[in-house]
């Protein structure tokens, strides 16, 4: 059609967002529409509809191609347009009539808009699967919910994807938690099919508003040896809960996710009112025989909890000094001139260190220590400066600079043993056993002390740290006999250096529990119905026979091995250690050798899998606890939970 005399139609009346991509051309009784990217002529007949235009957009190649010098181009035909209009003597009748047209089928082709999947060659459009990618991007990065309210996001959605229908929040938080729904439906499938035990880490939040939240998380060893771990449950801490009612929350989270029988161990921070908690549940697992050694490896203390508070007590007895510390930084950078003068002064007394003086950050307590540490390198300029400037009176005297010096190697230590804990991603249990030891060592000899105010402190913190070694050292050295570049040998190297005279006794206690732990897999083994006629051949009885034959069992067992028939425990201490490596893999090692040891390769994976610490690099030396973000901290704590829980397993299943 020859469309050089023709002139262009007033779309401005026209009310489809189609004609924001079509000039409508008429030219006598005809109307075309010309596609501004592509040029293509369509009809542009007001009975003609505009499903086909909208289907051409979707194909039109050039409109995707749309950018900058297009978007220019398309200005200055506007412009041209607009001074076509100006010429244009339309007939008035036949527009309300092509407007009444419109209006009839204007619904029905909204509504098809709304529900319908577009494609072409080059990609679709569905809007339901768009809502779940903007509920799974608000989930992953932790955004606001009501972002999806804010004028600009809902401008920038818009312009980037007409088509799609902008959502609420209360939409949007429906979305989040359908897919908490079905992502909780995979972590379920996952928990059931596991090979071995789980353990739990029970950690409490801040939330803005004075709240708390009980942040309960798996750690388990897959098929594959490989340790994961996924965060099960965000649940409100009521404040007038007492101790029986919040253990009675945590067995209902154990129950609602059927792992109450699968538990291996809690690892919870040092308090007495987790004391309370632990016993509770303990009994109650053990009353049903869920627990191996009757609950004996279940109570576990967070090391760098520990190592938190023995820190807070060193910072506690220098905080006068450390004050002090901080004046006079402030102090000699308070003006240029005072820093030119403090440096003067140190090239006078020969101060050898390159490291530049700066405050901590209270928050966080490795920050204290690089403080009082580079301090002390310029322990000589401070004491000089004093004398040569009045103003500055805060200099630590010659005692108090001694005791800074003795504590912040404690502090050293803590960090160091902080730092190889936390730099593994997935921190296994054998790791922790000879870095504790040194710092029980380190504790005895700082008891020794001939000062006075370092012994006490010492004293305290030993305190504090034997209290969690009774509890929680046969866990330690158990694991550290599962690692085969150590076996006993660890055990046997430390403890008379700890216990003395009484180390032997400690040496064969440690033993029996490993004998112990042992016996009771090999009991639960499935291979001891095959190997050596055990508990499962009574599978027919009740199950109040079935316990009351576990000692049978035992029996059956331990007389096995005094007839000559060695169990794997004893060919895996007989055997010679593996040779000490940096690349060393625990999980590795004893995934290469499960066909070897069968069942003390099942133990290994649940000892192994027990998490010691509950802290990562990011939080291990945080004097508070974690927060929880302050745009979620507002929603509903079921919604929380969701957004919570699901980032976590999200995250896991794009790194995997």
């Amino acid at each position: 059609m020859d469309l050089s005399d023709a002139v262009i139609v007033n779309s401005s009346r026209l009310k489809s967002v189609v004609w924001n991509d079509f000039d409508r051309v008429k030219k006598g009784d005809t109307c075309v529409a010309v596609c501004r990217h592509c040029k293509k002529k369509l009809s542009g007949s007001s009975t003609s509809g505009t499903s086909h235009l909208r289907n051409h957009l979707i194909r039109c190649q050039r409109r995707s191609n749309h950018g900058i010098p297009q978007y220019i181009a398309a200005r200055e035909k506007k412009k041209e347009r607009t001074l076509a209009l100006a010429n244009l003597n339309l007939d008035q009748e036949q527009r309300k009539d092509e407007m009444l047209s419109l209006a009839n089928v204007r619904f029905e082709q909204e509504q098809h808009m709304k529900d319908e999947l577009v494609n072409s060659g080059t990609g679709s459009f569905d809007q339901r699967r768009s809502q779940f990618d903007l509920a799974r991007m608000i989930i992953l990065h932790g955004y606001p919910l009501a972002m999806v309210e804010h004028f600009g996001f809902r401008v920038f959605v818009k312009n980037m994807q007409p088509l799609f229908e902008l959502v609420t929040f209360s939409k949007a938080e429906a979305d989040c938690i359908e897919i908490y729904m079905k992502e909780k439906q995979k972590v379920n499938e996952v928990l059931d099919k596991l090979p071995g035990k789980i353990s739990l880490t029970a950690e409490l939040w801040a939330a803005y508003g004075d709240v708390e939240y009980l942040c309960l998380t798996a750690h388990y060893i897959d098929e594959s040896w490989l340790l994961k771990k996924m965060v099960l449950n965000f649940s409100l801490v009521d404040p007038s809960h007492t101790e029986d009612m919040r253990s009675d929350v945590i067995m209902t989270c154990l129950m609602d996710w059927d792992i109450d029988r699968k538990l291996f161990s809690m690892t919870f921070d040092s308090c007495s009112t987790n004391d309370n908690i632990v016993f509770r549940i303990r009994d109650r697992l053990s009353q049903n025989r869920f627990l191996y050694c009757n609950g004996q490896f279940f109570d576990v203390r967070c090391v760098a909890n520990v190592i938190n508070l023995m820190v807070q007590d060193a910072l506690e007895a220098l905080s006068d000094v450390t004050h002090k510390i901080r004046e006079s930084i402030q102090h000699l950078k308070s003006t240029q001139a005072m820093q030119a003068k403090f440096n003067e002064v140190a090239e006078e007394v020969k101060v050898q260190s390159q490291k530049s003086l700066c405050l901590d950050n209270s928050l966080r307590w490795n920050s204290t220590y690089i403080m009082l540490e580079v301090a002390l390198e310029y322990r000589e300029a401070f004491s000089l400066l004093q004398e040569n400037d009045r103003v500055y009176t805060m200099c630590p005297s010659d005692t108090e600079w001694e005791r800074v010096s003795v504590v912040t190697s404690f502090l050293k230590l803590f960090v160091e043993v902080t730092n190889v804990l936390t730099k593994c991603k997935s921190p296994t249990a054998n790791i922790y056993f000879p870095e504790l030891c040194d710092i029980h060592l380190q504790l005895i000899e700082w008891c020794q002390n001939s000062d006075q105010c370092i012994s006490s402190l010492a004293s305290k913190m030993r305190n504090k740290f034997e209290e969690y070694w009774e509890r929680c050292s046969s866990g330690l050295a158990v694991a550290a006999i599962l690692d085969p570049r150590f076996k006993m040998k660890l055990v046997e190297y430390y403890y008379p250096q700890i216990y003395g005279s009484s180390a032997s006794e400690r040496v064969d206690d440690v033993f029996h529990c490993v004998k112990e732990l042992y016996n009771e897999h090999s009991i639960c083994s499935p291979l001891a119905s095959h190997d050596q006629g055990l508990s499962w051949q009574v599978g027919g009885s009740s199950p109040a026979s079935r316990d009351r034959l576990m000692g049978f069992d035992k029996y059956l067992h331990e007389t096995a091995h005094s007839e000559g028939m060695k169990s794997d425990l004893d060919k895996y201490l007989e055997e010679p250690l593996f040779p000490r490596n940096v690349d060393f893999n625990i999980l590795n090692w004893w995934k290469v050798h499960t066909p070897r040891y069968p069942i003390l390769s099942m133990m290994a994976r649940n000892v192994l899998a027990v998490p010691m610490s509950k802290f990562t690099s990011e939080f291990a030396f945080n004097t508070g606890g974690r927060v929880l973000r302050r745009n979620w901290s507002s929603l509903s704590p079921y919604t929380v939970q969701a957004l919570v829980c699901s980032q976590d397993w999200i995250r896991n299943e794009l790194e995997s």
